[in-house]
């Protein structure tokens, strides 16, 4: 099957929402399906691995730095050619996600950020707002225990949950909610299927 332009999905949410477990899924699916599938993400990690403060340090360059460098790889995903050009691009950690954890990270240190220095990180982060086919922004349930080995502060994880939504709804844009409940997971994991195999062509 092949498509005129790769399909783009992308998820967004704070930090062990299950993000990449749903992308997976939706992955697994797709190559069950024999749609030729790819993954990005692993973008917090390459920050700080560059030297970029990372979580509630956050800051306007590691901010660009994410957005450019997620754009940079859902374009380097669509142009591979094998063993079979791409059909189907997963982006872990969609363009605002990265715009959600910076005004948490202001918030949290109760800083003031540069008002235009924001709006040009917005207009980079729109700049992207047609690619996404499917958007999917994953909904904070503080009930749920995180592992041990996750040292997060609580108060920045609600923050980064609560400016992901504040900035979807304030932008209006279309995306799908998805919630820790395993019909909320399963809705999105079947809408994403769907989505690829109505745009799909023999």
């Amino acid at each position: 099957m092949t498509t005129p332009q790769p399909i783009r999905i992308g998820i967004m949410g704070t930090h062990s929402t299950g993000k990449t477990t749903l992308l997976k899924r939706i992955e697994m699916e797709l190559r069950a399906h024999g749609i030729p599938v790819a993954r990005t993400g692993r973008l917090g990690k390459r920050a700080a691995l560059t030297g970029l403060p990372k979580m509630q340090h956050h800051t306007a360059t590691s901010t660009e730095w994410i957005i450019t460098q997620g754009i940079a790889d859902e374009i380097a995903a669509t142009a591979r050619p094998n063993p079979e050009p791409i059909q189907v691009v997963l982006a872990d950690r969609a363009a605002w996600d990265a715009l959600a954890y910076f005004h948490a990270a202001q918030h949290w240190r109760q800083a003031t950020p540069d008002p235009l220095e924001c709006e040009r990180l917005r207009l980079l982060a729109s700049t992207q707002a047609q690619k996404y086919h499917l958007l999917l922004a994953t909904v904070l349930d503080q009930a749920l225990p995180v592992e041990s080995k996750h040292d997060y502060d609580a108060r920045y994880r609600a923050l980064v949950d609560h400016h992901t939504h504040v900035l979807l709804a304030k932008d209006k844009i279309p995306h799908q909610p998805v919630t820790s409940d395993p019909n909320s997971q399963t809705r999105a994991v079947e809408r994403a299927l769907q989505l690829c195999l109505n745009q799909a062509t023999p």
